[in-house]
């Protein structure tokens, strides 16, 4: 009998099952989906990036420049740690903050100026009389420039030194620019003048010591930032120009990161390599002065006149020296006098972290530094602004429970940027393989604004589709243009597979992107609303730098009204949302293909030299064949899957 027991249960269990598979077939509607599957196969929701868009508010991001530019906050200085506290609050605010802020600190080297003997460039008789002396510090023309706590100009690493010589006129710096003077004149013992521009900072020592100079003096010329313009009357405060008494100050090596830990992050425990190794440095004392200032040594140089194409707008003839002409500074020498103090500082990044509902273990970074030399107000608290005003709309989705990311966000205010990169660089050596296997793009927006004409990008390949689909939905402040129509008007290029689009530039080393590109090959792009270079020529905007770069500045002259401020953060903001929420990512691989083909054309050029050597590009050529055959058929696969779910 048992086994009819058995029987009899394993017929009830069965008929059991098959009323509940019936139940389950006829009873739950064919289109209802478990919430976790649904999860898994949610896509992009355009409707909630429009509804970000429209809550982009300019009166917050004035609030946040306004606050970020309110006090000069070089790295590690009080102020500096003021803004950590910020960040760290409102990034832990339980009502519009983020899952997760923390600080990551790191024990860095930098350099300061000394605040008791200040650097000076001065001009010195036989008798050793002073006959003029540099500016200790820029002219009090607002409020803000009377600051006690304001950086003296100064070029950070620069080596302490006090050296005397005949001043020569060296133009940008370059080597040609030294040869050329070699040839005419001596450079052994001189000091050499300098105007920014052509190469960077640093570069200009390292190329004067290689033909005897001893000492170098830097400044901006009129003609590189103002147009030409250097009366005061035509500079701030009653224009965005430069006044004769700024300065720009910056880092002066070349490469990135703490100099004392190279490819290791700067924690207590890590090997520091004695100062006399660190690469990349000058080893000849340099300082920056103000055009008015460097009015003053160079228009009363002696010597042959300079070429046409070294001439600026100094208001008279550049001569090249070496030395003064008769006149006032007749027989008198140049001394440069830098007393620069080197130092160990933590130095901290802060890290807010919104965690992914479908794929955790994917990043995309957003990040822009805290620190600068000054007041900051466009570099770089314009950029930090935008960041805040992007996370306090997001915050705000996520407490209330209405959004959460598909991919990990994480937001980096990176510390001691102006040094060298030196926050994210030790972040990105700290957590290297994490960063290297998880990191799907990294955003940064430094100066989010340096004025209001257009959108400019810098990126790699694949990122080029996933602005160019953002800056479509954004409209322009100043007509009814969309961002990419405006953008496509002022930098455009033509593309073998798009006809003409907007022109996306490479990146190089300067600003937070280039150790995620760099170092861990992460696709980056980097953004700004920048001029029109059809109205004006300026280097950079003109207040780069300096004691004048403030929320005034700012507010008067760069942005009114802060719109440009806010189609940045609408576009970076559009951009972050496309690449967390996005079921496949947005990133374009024939793009990568088509760039390889353009530096492939211009190594073809190379060909004949490279046929002495026995050398050939077809290797090279056939690689890019296969890339981007393979790159067509990733595209055409992804687009017939997105095809199939539309049916």
């Amino acid at each position: 009998m048992n086994w009819l027991k058995v029987v009899g249960i394993c017929f009830g269990a069965a008929v059991i099952l098959a009323i509940g598979l019936l139940i389950g077939h006829f009873g739950i509607p064919g289109d209802t989906v478990p919430s976790t599957v649904q999860d898994v196969t949610q896509d992009l929701d355009e409707e909630f990036i429009q509804q970000f868009m429209k809550e982009v508010d300019t009166e917050k991001i004035r609030e946040n420049l306004s606050i970020l530019a309110k006090k000069p906050h070089p790295a590690t200085s009080e102020a500096d740690e003021e803004l950590v506290r910020l960040m760290l609050s409102r990034w832990r605010d339980s009502k519009t903050g983020l899952d997760e802020a923390k600080e990551e600190r790191y024990n860095v080297f930098l350099s300061f100026p000394d605040e008791k003997n200040p650097n000076s460039v001065k001009v010195l008789n036989t008798e050793g009389n002073v006959q003029f002396v540099s500016q200790k510090s820029e002219s009090e023309l607002h409020e803000d420039q009377k600051d006690p706590t304001i950086l003296q100009p100064f070029l950070a690493y620069a080596p302490n030194g006090t050296v005397k010589g005949q001043l020569v006129y060296a133009n940008e710096g370059k080597i040609s620019d030294f040869q050329y003077l070699a040839n005419i004149t001596n450079l052994n013992g001189t000091i050499a003048i300098v105007r920014y521009g052509g190469i960077g900072r640093v570069n200009k020592a390292i190329n004067a010591a290689k033909f005897g100079v001893i000492g170098v003096v830097i400044y901006t010329d009129p003609k590189d930032i103002n147009d030409g313009k250097s009366n005061p009357v035509e500079t701030y405060p009653n224009s965005w120009y430069m006044p004769p008494s700024g300065v720009e100050r910056g880092s002066f090596k070349e490469n990135f990161g703490d100099q004392l830990t190279p490819y290791y992050p700067a924690k207590e425990f890590t090997y520091r390599i004695p100062e006399s190794e660190i690469k990349g440095i000058s080893h000849i004392p340099a300082q920056p002065i103000g055009f008015g200032d460097a009015r003053t040594l160079i228009c009363q140089l002696g010597g042959p006149g300079a070429p046409d194409n070294w001439q600026g707008a100094l208001g008279c003839p550049y001569n090249i020296g070496p030395g003064f002409r008769t006149g006032e500074f007749s027989n008198s020498d140049v001394q440069v006098n830098v007393y620069n103090k080197r130092t160990i500082r933590s130095s901290a990044n802060v890290m807010g972290l919104i965690r992914g509902a479908v794929e955790p273990d994917r990043y995309i970074m957003y990040g822009n530094h805290r620190d600068s030399w000054v007041h900051g107000a466009i570099d770089p608290s314009s950029g930090t602004a935008v960041m805040l005003e992007i996370t306090r709309i997001l915050g705000t989705k996520l407490k209330s429970g209405t959004w959460r990311p598909r991919r990990t966000i994480i937001f980096g205010s990176w510390g001691a940027e102006e040094f060298g990169l030196v926050g994210s660089t030790e972040f990105a050596e700290d957590y290297y393989s994490k960063l290297r296997d998880r990191t799907v793009a990294y955003i940064n927006v430094d100066i989010s604004v340096f004025a209001n004409a257009t959108l400019r990008v810098q990126g790699t390949p694949p990122a080029q589709g996933v602005v160019f689909a953002a800056s479509k939905q954004v409209k322009t402040p100043m007509n009814d243009l969309s961002v990419y129509d405006n953008w496509i008007s002022h930098f455009n290029r033509n593309s073998s597979q798009y006809g003409v689009i907007p022109q996306v530039g490479t990146l190089g080393i300067g600003s937070d992107y280039a150790p995620f590109v760099h170092y861990l090959g992460i696709t980056c792009m980097d953004m700004s609303y920048t001029y029109d270079r059809r109205v004006t020529s300026a280097r950079i905007y003109p207040a780069y730098h300096t004691a004048f770069d403030t929320f005034d500045y700012a507010s008067k002259f760069i942005d009114p009204g802060f719109t440009s401020h806010q189609t940045v953060a609408r576009t970076a903001g559009n951009i972050l949302l496309r690449l967390s929420d996005s079921l496949i990512l947005p990133l374009g691989a024939r793009d990568y293909g088509e760039t390889l083909e353009e530096f492939y054309k211009k190594a073809e050029s190379f060909q004949a030299n490279l046929n002495k050597h026995g050398m050939s590009l077809e290797p090279l050529k056939r690689a890019i064949d296969r890339f981007k055959a393979a790159a067509g058929s990733l595209e055409e696969s992804i687009k017939n899957l997105a095809d199939v779910d539309k049916t």
